[in-house]
C-alpha cells in the first residue's frame, strides 16, 4: 500500500510538472468543466477567419528579404487562394494585422493590392514594451489615420466617422498579461484600445504562454480594472438578446487538448489554432475546430473558427502558400460546405465581428447576409472579388498557378 501511494503521488507531481510547465493551470480547469455546445437541427454555417501576425522585418532583417517575403505572399497567396471557394463564392480571406513598428509603405501598397482584389483585409499588430498611455494612444491613432488615408484600409463607424480597427496584441501581451510586465507596460489598455476605435481584440488563445487567459474558446466581453493587468482574464459571453458591455470585445480561436497527436505517445498537444509547419492544419485539426463549436451563445449554428499564424517567417511559408494549406481548405471545402449539414464561408476579421454583432442583435439564416452587418468595407468600399475580375486577370491568375 505505501509502494501504492507513492507511486500514486509520484505520477500526481509528474502531472503538476507538466501542467505547469505549459502554463496550463491558467485555463485547463475552465476547459475541462465547460459546457459543451448544444446539438444544431439544420445546417451548421462555419465562419472561417485566418489571422496572420504579419511581421515582414521578424528576425531583423535587411530590406530585400522583407521585400521577398511580402512578394511571395502576394503571389504565392492569390495563386493558391484562388482555387478554392466558400458557399458565397468567396476565395479564403487573409486578415493581414501590420505591426506599425515595421511600417514601410511599399509593403503596405503591396498588401493593399492584394486586398483590394478580394483575397483579406489590413488590420493592427503592435509590439511595445514598457509603454506610457499617452505614447499608446498617439501611436495607434497615427497608424490608423496612416492606414486609411495611405493605404485605403480600416472602415469608418457609420454613426460617428471614427475609424475602426481590430487589434493583435505582439507577444500575446494584451493589457499587461505577462506577470514580469515585459512587452507591454499599460494596465487600462482595454479602455485605451476602446477608446481609439478597436472594435474586437483578436490575440487569444496565447498558449502556452503565461498571458492565456482562464476563460477559453469564447466570444466574450471584457471590463477593464485600469489598477491591474489581465483584465479580460474574464468576462461576460456575448449571447443573442444581449447588450455591449464592459470595454472590449474578445474574439477567440480555439483552445484544448489534442489527443491524435500525443507526445511520447501519451502526452496530449496543446491545440491552441496555430498554423505552421511544425503545426500543420491537419484534417482531425479541422474537425476539432469546427466540433469546439465557438458561437454566439444562443446561435450554435454559427460556428466561429479562428486560426492563427506568424506569415513572414521562412521556415512556415511551404506550409502556409503550399500543399498544407491548399488542402486545409480543400477539406473545408468538400466536408464543411454540403449545403445540407455544413455550409462554410471564409471570413476577413471585420466580417467575423460584423456577423457575431448580427448574432447578438438577434439575426438568424444565412450569416452571408450579415458580413457588413455595422462595420461596412474598408478605406472607400471599393474592395473587387475575385468572381468580378476582367477576362484577362483570371487568365493571369490561371496561369500563375
Amino acid at each position: 500500500m505505501i509502494l501504492l501511494a507513492a507511486g500514486l503521488l509520484a505520477v500526481a507531481a509528474a502531472v503538476v510538472l507538466a501542467i505547469r510547465a505549459r502554463n496550463m493551470q491558467y485555463w485547463l480547469w475552465g476547459y475541462l468543466t465547460r459546457v459543451r455546445p448544444p446539438r444544431v437541427q439544420g445546417p451548421v454555417h462555419v465562419l472561417f477567419c485566418f489571422v496572420d501576425h504579419f511581421e515582414p522585418n521578424w528576425g531583423r532583417v535587411d530590406l530585400p528579404t522583407q521585400r521577398r517575403r511580402v512578394d511571395r505572399w502576394c503571389h504565392d497567396y492569390r495563386a493558391m487562394a484562388s482555387r478554392h471557394r466558400d458557399a458565397d463564392g468567396r476565395v479564403p480571406q487573409h486578415s493581414f494585422f501590420y505591426p506599425e513598428e515595421e511600417y514601410l509603405p511599399e509593403h503596405l501598397d503591396k498588401l493593399q493590392a492584394l486586398c483590394a482584389d478580394g483575397y483579406g483585409e489590413i488590420e493592427i499588430h503592435l509590439h511595445h514594451d514598457n509603454d506610457t498611455p499617452e505614447n499608446f494612444v498617439a501611436t495607434i491613432d497615427r497608424f490608423n489615420r496612416l492606414l486609411h488615408e495611405r493605404h485605403d484600409a480600416l472602415p469608418r463607424d457609420p454613426k460617428t466617422g471614427q475609424l475602426r480597427f481590430a487589434f493583435i496584441h505582439g507577444n500575446w501581451c494584451l493589457d499587461n498579461s505577462r506577470a514580469d510586465g515585459r512587452w507591454c507596460g499599460i494596465d487600462n489598455e482595454l479602455v485605451l484600445l476602446r477608446e481609439l476605435g478597436c472594435y474586437a481584440d483578436f490575440t487569444l488563445p496565447s498558449a502556452p504562454s503565461e498571458t492565456q487567459t482562464r476563460m477559453s474558446n469564447a466570444i466574450y466581453y471584457a471590463t477593464d480594472d485600469p489598477h491591474r493587468p489581465k483584465s479580460h482574464d474574464t468576462g461576460v459571453r456575448m449571447r443573442v438578446g444581449g447588450q455591449p458591455s464592459g470595454d472590449l470585445l474578445i474574439i477567440q480561436g480555439v483552445l484544448g487538448l489534442n489527443w491524435k497527436h500525443r507526445r511520447f505517445g501519451v502526452i496530449p498537444r496543446i491545440e491552441n489554432s496555430d498554423v505552421r509547419r511544425g503545426c500543420p492544419p491537419t484534417r482531425d485539426r479541422v474537425d476539432q475546430w469546427v466540433r469546439t463549436g465557438v458561437h454566439v451563445q444562443g446561435r450554435p449554428e454559427w460556428v466561429f473558427v479562428k486560426v492563427h499564424t506568424h506569415g513572414t517567417q521562412e521556415r512556415d511559408m511551404d506550409t502556409l502558400l503550399g500543399k498544407p494549406v491548399d488542402d486545409m481548405h480543400a477539406y473545408l471545402e468538400s466536408h464543411y460546405n454540403d449545403g445540407t449539414r455544413y455550409v462554410l464561408h471564409y471570413v476577413t476579421a471585420r466580417e467575423m465581428y460584423n456577423i457575431a454583432k448580427a448574432a447578438e442583435a438577434g439575426r438568424v439564416g444565412n450569416p452571408n447576409r450579415y458580413r457588413d452587418f455595422e462595420l461596412g468595407k474598408p478605406g472607400n468600399g471599393a474592395v473587387r472579388q475575385p468572381q468580378d475580375m476582367g477576362a484577362s486577370e483570371v487568365q493571369d491568375d490561371t496561369a500563375s498557378r
